[in-house]
């Protein structure tokens, strides 16, 4: 898709879900896709399948993901997904790749998650020595 198809479809399902009430299901079909939401709070999370999957599992693909968000970032909030956006989609990536599930264990993500954050700590303090020592 162009830029300017993935922002009118964005703001498509956007409003098809905000207009939503509360008590709705969580599905809802949009052109050839099943749409699936969850709310979290004051966040929302969609994800659109194709009209064969189970949806029952997409909601469970999402709460998975809203745990593990929940696990880093300790309650996860809006300030977390938009000045931390790069760790949620690593997160998501070790969770879920080319829309298929990749580790089902949140122990085995968490690891993966806190392997990474070592490492990138290990190469800003390789940095930081390069600045001060020259």
């Amino acid at each position: 898709m162009s830029e300017r198809e993935k922002k009118k479809t964005i703001r498509e399902m956007t409003t098809m879900v905000l207009a939503r009430q509360p008590r709705s299901c969580n599905f809802l079909h949009w052109k050839d896709l099943k749409i699936i939401y969850k709310r979290y709070a004051s966040l929302y999370f969609c994800l659109g399948v194709e009209n064969e999957e189970n949806e029952l599992l997409a909601l469970e693909v999402i709460h998975r993901y809203v745990e593990l968000l929940d696990k880093y970032f300790g309650n996860v909030c809006e300030l977390d997904i938009i000045f931390n956006f790069e760790k949620a989609y690593f997160i998501l990536d070790e969770f879920l790749m080319g829309g298929e599930i990749q580790e089902t264990s949140k122990l085995s993500v968490n690891r993966s998650i806190e392997a990474s954050d070592m490492l990138q700590e290990d190469d800003n303090s390789e940095w930081y020595e390069v600045e001060l020592f020259g």
